[in-house]
Formats: structure tokens, sequence, C-alpha cells
């Protein structure tokens, strides 16, 4: 490709030479020159090889026609094609190269896609492990206390869920160790707004509270606002 550039670059410096000595620089010359060497700063010749060396033979053809043949006319016929597809070169390479950038762009989304979502995975592996310290930790004080408060089990049910991936807010009301009824899930619903935008999507891994003391009004009111919804 450096070679390549180099040739036409010495092409294009001889051929300004020699017309500056002799006749005027042709009318297709001056506005081909440019635009094959643009050409070869925007990697057409890596991008495209074959089309690229088409150009450079075109254009050369008529270089000697003008330059050595001194056939200005002649030169002017093929001037006139390498510029035809110099424009339609220029026009491939950067179409191409918006799209290599595209999706160099979508790499990059995706890999940071990849690292939030791995990250996420991570936290919810750590509340895991720090529910179950916690859990593991209580236990002794629940064993001690089980048999004054096996009248009143409520305190023995989980204070503290951690969300599934798929479960929704009433799935989650619905399990048995939680209210065994799912018309109940506004109650959770406003015990987690801090980490709760929307109570139909949650997040794997999220650690809810669950909500143990709440008036029968608390719970007619959620029972209404569930129907609602």
């Amino acid at each position: 490709m450096f070679g390549t550039c180099r040739q036409i670059l010495c092409i294009l410096l001889l051929g300004a030479v020699l017309a500056a000595c002799s006749t005027p620089v042709s009318y297709w010359r001056s506005k081909t020159a440019p635009l094959v060497e643009d050409l070869g700063n925007m990697d057409a010749p890596a991008l495209f090889p074959q089309e690229y060396r088409s150009l450079l033979e075109t254009f050369e053809h008529g270089e000697a026609l003008l330059l050595v043949r001194e056939d200005d006319k002649a030169a002017d016929v093929y001037y006139q094609l390498a510029f035809q597809k110099a424009e339609m070169l220029h026009s491939d390479t950067l179409r191409v190269k918006k799209r290599l950038a595209a999706e160099r762009q979508q790499r990059i989304v995706e890999l940071a896609a990849k690292a939030e979502e791995e990250q996420l995975m991570r936290a919810a592996a750590e509340a895991e492990i720090r529910l179950s310290a916690q859990q593991l930790a209580s236990s002794s004080e629940v064993a001690t206390s089980v048999q004054k408060k096996i009248k009143d089990p409520l305190p023995l049910l989980p204070t503290f869920y951690t969300v599934r991936r798929g479960e929704t807010l009433p799935q989650i009301s619905a399990r048995t160790e939680i209210y065994n009824d799912s018309t109940l899930w506004p109650i959770i619903y406003r015990a987690n707004r801090d980490q709760i935008r929307d109570p139909k999507r949650l997040w794997p891994g999220q650690v809810l509270v669950i909500p143990r003391k709440f008036s029968r009004d608390e719970a007619v009111e959620a029972r209404r606002y569930s129907n609602k919804k």
C-alpha cells in the first residue's frame, strides 16, 4: 500500500514538473490528480486494491499520452475516465469506512453491555453471600426464640428477598414464604421505591425488603391498587 502511494505521488510530481515546462495542465488532469492522491490517503488501496490499481493504470495512461506524446485530447479521454473511476471509488471508500466505524462503535457498545451484565451478576452473587451470612448469624437467635413466637410465626418469615431472573412483584408476593398472596405486591413495591423505578421491571440480584408489619387497611389498599393495574 505504501509503495503504491509513493508511486502515485512520484507520478503526480513528475507530471506537474513536466507540465509546467511544456504545455498547460489539462482540465481533467487538474480535477483527477488531487482526487487520486486523496484516495491514497483514505486507505482506498487497502479497501479496494483492484479498483485503485485500475484507477492508477488509467491515470498513468493519460500521463503518458500528455507528457510523452503531448496528445492532450487523447490524454483527456483517459483523465476523464480516471475521474469517473475516482469519484465512484471515493464514494465506495467513504461508505465502507462509515460502515466499519459503525461496526467498531457497535462492538464497543456490546462490550460495555457485557461488562455491565457481569458487574450485575457479581453484585447479585455478593448480595446472596451477604444474605446467607446474615441468615446464618441470626439462625441461633431464631432457634432460641421460636418457642416463644410459635403463635406468631410472621417474624420467622424472611424480611429480605433476592430477585431471580424473570420474576415479577406479583410472583414474589405469591410465594408461600412471602405473603402467599399475589395482590399484596404493592406493599413490597412501596418499601423498595428507592431501587424499583418500574414495578413491572425487576433485575436479577436485587435484594428487596419484605415488610412484615403492615395494617389491615394497608393490605386492603394494596389489593385495590393491584386490581386497578
